[in-house]
């Protein structure tokens, strides 16, 4: 089993990326929540991996941290939860917004991510309830800075990262401005971003970028 790869990033285009290590290209899918933190392409990267055997396909999964390859695996042993939904849970929620979900039990917010209906969020829920009980997050520090300088750079941060996945300026900034009032993080307004796009149903370039970065 492929527990983990370090080598140098060559490819980032969602869902897919590449670790090059002596010369040989690692090919991988990751989840939004891994490519908000990964490097610029041709630094050095490190990824946890989850490496999937069928007999029709062999396919590695990598991540930016532990807990989202502990999630990901959890997810996978649900009924009806296969690698792609689990990729696009991974993708519109973070790991901790989404224990903070199964146990809330908050149908409503589950159902808000692209993939998930009804029956799923309840059935995940339900099933994902014990698995999740002892999990614990460590506390992330920041660097203190004025409300206006932090609403700031969240928006600099997340049009910057639309631009990179293929919008135009333009638009990405349309899109961020859209959202900025609803979400405190740069990976919530890139994600919620990428959802209005989706239900909006935006020009046909936006579109086929949102179906390459979330699984079907």
């Amino acid at each position: 089993m492929i527990s983990y790869l370090k080598g140098t990033l060559t490819l980032k285009q969602p869902p897919n990326l590449v670790v090059e290590i002596n010369g040989v290209g690692y090919e991988c899918q990751a989840p939004m929540s891994t490519f908000y933190q990964l490097p610029d392409t041709g630094t050095d990267v490190f990824l946890h991996t989850h490496f999937a055997v069928r007999e029709d396909a062999h396919t590695l999964y990598a991540f930016a941290t532990e807990q989202e390859r502990s999630l990901f695996r959890s997810l996978i042993k649900i009924s009806g939860v296969g690698p792609k939904l689990a990729l696009a849970i991974l993708s519109g929620t973070e790991p901790a917004q989404f224990v903070r979900c199964i146990q809330d039990q908050d149908i409503a917010l589950l159902t808000s991510i692209p993939g998930v209906g009804k029956k799923t969020a309840e059935r995940l829920t339900i099933e994902m309830r014990d698995r999740l009980q002892d999990w614990r997050f460590d506390t992330i520090k920041t660097e203190l800075m004025s409300q206006q300088d932090r609403a700031d750079k969240l928006m600099q941060d997340a049009i910057g990262a639309l631009i990179a996945l293929g919008y135009k300026p333009q638009e990405a900034s349309r899109l961020i401005s859209a959202v900025k009032e609803e979400y405190h993080s740069t990976e919530d307004l890139i994600r919620r971003a990428l959802q209005a796009t989706i239900r909006g149903g935006n020009n046909d370039n936006n579109r086929s970028i949102n179906q390459r970065l979330l699984p079907e």
